[in-house]
């Protein structure tokens, strides 16, 4: 199921937001971030196309990921009748989500398509093993802390955890190379900030293009949970600025 919402006045295809909701991998629904995107989609001048996909552990991997990416390749091929530009899509995700579209952009550069113009990774949930120094330092801390990353992993990957493949787990990918720009955002009190920064790094060794912003004091979906302070008004301009800027690039 994919929900499609639209700018009210169009002219030309528009860009979109192809965006894959948050949490854990275990719950959540395609609505569920619309009412705060929206005001975002409209600021950049996107449409927003969310897809709801299968959730563990009643569906494990690969269902999630593969609604996901066939939800993309559908988009892509339907764009033009959509009002939508093919050459705009934008992979966009928070969380588990975020993780999501990290697989999907992978998925898509070794499939040979659909082709995604750039990837919004908010506090992804990239890395399977949850042992990096943010997760141990936050074990117990937070709205997501290792426990909870554990529980969440164990049941999309079962057994399989250990030797995840990359679309399950990008962090697992041997190869970073050839990927549309990225923006990682994260915050410093969270699980995820390790892995996040280390999906950046080997993004830029691998000669590849991310802008990475790690928020001071940001807990993991601080822009959610607290959507007026200071830090999430500027990691929402943040957001917005970057965005901007990539889609004046596909004019």
């Amino acid at each position: 199921e994919l929900v499609l919402l639209h700018p009210s006045r169009r002219e030309h295809p528009v860009p979109v937001l192809f965006h894959v909701h948050g949490g854990g991998l275990i719950v959540g629904s395609a609505y569920d971030e619309l009412p705060a995107l929206t005001p975002f989609a409209q600021r950049v001048g996107a449409a927003i196309l969310a897809v709801e996909y299968r959730l563990a552990p009643e569906h494990p991997y690969p269902a999630a990921i593969d609604d996901v990416y066939d939800g993309l390749a559908w988009a892509a091929s339907h764009a033009a009748e959509l009002g939508l530009d093919a050459n705009r899509i934008v992979l966009h995700g928070i969380s588990a989500g975020g993780g999501l579209a990290a697989a999907a952009a992978l998925r898509a550069r070794d499939r040979g398509g659909p082709d995604v113009f750039a990837q919004m990774l908010l506090c992804p949930m990239l890395d399977a093993r949850n042992d990096s120094a943010s997760a141990t330092q936050m074990s117990g801390l937070g709205a997501w802390d290792r426990t909870a990353n554990d529980t969440a992993w164990n049941a999309y990957l079962g057994v399989a955890r250990q030797h995840a493949p990359a679309d399950a787990s990008p962090a697992a990918a041997s190869d970073l190379s050839n990927l549309p720009p990225a923006f990682i955002d994260v915050g410093s009190a969270e699980t995820f900030r390790d892995e996040d920064i280390a999906y950046a790094t080997r993004i830029w060794l691998a000669g590849g293009e991310a802008e990475l912003h790690v928020w001071q004091g940001g807990v993991h979906g601080f822009h959610a949970l607290a959507p007026s302070a200071a830090l999430s008004r500027d990691a929402q301009e943040a957001r917005a600025q970057w965005l901007t800027r990539m889609l004046r690039r596909g004019l």
